[in-house]
């Protein structure tokens, strides 16, 4: 086992893969002739791993999307499978399903990709729910225990000034665009059927917040707003809270992560998946292990003991308790343990079951409680 491999084995956590694209290569290169070398290492490395498979139904063959078959052509990844073709990217689906029978939640496409009409700068609402409809059916017609979900929408902020784009749904971070919302309204109004919802998006101060961490409210906002619409449980496929090249410490970088994971948490969120960077440097506090091309590479970094020590604590349907704290500091709380977050540049004292508990510039504290 390599040292990513029982690095990621210490807490059993969910890992997700799509099917071409982000390591994988072609999985269907021409009609009925299949390449699953590539996703079945990855999938093997989940198993050994100890993780929670789930399979992100994203992106199409060539051949799917007007290209040559046979032929991969790495620039039009993210082009959307033509009509015609949704019938086999739905088989496709059903395939990949049954040679990987131990997966249970399957997500359909990724943020739209290949789903704009430029013309009326409007997304394919209605084309999606088309290719999702037939992927559900293939995927609950394989094994009718499969969890499928979508629209993997991206919420993407805006400014609140652009009466074009501008939605209600707004805050100190921005506004989210009323275009994402009309479409996760017609998948709602027009799927087949759902297992759970999935959004994605952005939570950064360049929609208008003071600070990175007031940006969060973002995350809490859009979920909220889900959940006014829809009883089924709420994944992030993706949440990038961090503008690049910040220049800030890792303790910020952490800091600000888990942070956002403790709204996320607090917001009815069910699921929420972490997209681990590639580590360009020893100091890559958003990565989870070191390179794994470099000799000594795949050891494990400060932000991945985070996870799972969310993955351990916090599973779906924890119990939580309120602790009081300064405005400065986020908590999350459950009977046993307890995650603090200083968001400020200095010192923070936060009272904890009867005793103090301070908090350096920007600390994240795991806190076992102690109670009489």
């Amino acid at each position: 086992m390599t040292s990513a491999q029982q690095a990621v084995s210490r807490q059993v956590m969910l890992q997700n893969q799509h099917i071409m694209g982000w390591g994988v290569e072609n999985p269907e290169p021409a009609p009925g002739m299949y390449d699953f070398s590539d996703l079945d290492s990855r999938m093997g490395f989940i198993r050994e791993s100890g993780g929670i498979p789930i399979i992100t139904l994203c992106c199409a063959p060539d051949w799917m999307k007007g290209g040559t078959a046979g032929e991969t052509d790495w620039n039009e990844l993210t082009t959307a499978p033509l009509p015609e073709h949704y019938a086999d990217f739905a088989d496709l689906s059903a395939v990949i399903a049954r040679r990987y029978p131990d997966v249970r939640h399957f997500m359909v496409w990724n943020e739209f990709k290949g789903f704009f009409d430029e013309a009326t700068k409007q997304w394919k609402a209605r084309e999606y729910t088309d290719l999702y409809n037939q992927v559900y059916d293939a995927i609950k017609a394989v094994n009718p225990d499969n969890r499928v979900g979508g629209p993997y929408i991206g919420m993407a902020t805006t400014s609140p000034d652009i009466a074009t784009t501008a939605s209600t749904l707004s805050g100190p971070w921005g506004s989210v665009d009323q275009r994402a919302l009309e479409t996760l309204d017609y998948w709602l109004a027009n799927k087949r059927g759902a297992d759970f919802v999935v959004v994605d998006g952005l939570a950064t101060r360049a929609g208008g917040a003071g600070d990175e961490f007031a940006a969060l409210g973002k995350l809490s906002a859009v979920s909220r707003w889900v959940r006014e619409r829809t009883a089924l449980p709420l994944w992030w496929a993706e949440w990038h809270v961090e503008p690049a090249e910040s220049g800030w410490t890792d303790r910020r970088q952490i800091a600000l992560r888990t942070a956002a994971m403790i709204t996320m948490a607090t917001s009815g969120v069910n699921t929420a998946l972490y997209w681990n960077p590639s580590p360009a440097s020893e100091g890559c506090a958003p990565c989870l292990w070191t390179d794994t091309r470099d000799e000594d590479g795949g050891r494990p970094l400060p932000l991945l003991s985070t996870l799972q020590e969310f993955a351990r604590w916090f599973p779906p349907g924890t119990p939580l308790e309120e602790v009081p704290a300064p405005p400065e500091v986020r908590v999350l709380s459950q009977p046993r343990r307890v995650v603090a977050v200083n968001t400020v540049n200095s010192e923070v004292t936060v009272q904890l079951d009867g005793r103090a508990v301070r908090l350096g510039p920007y600390e994240t504290r795991w806190i076992t409680r102690e109670r009489e």
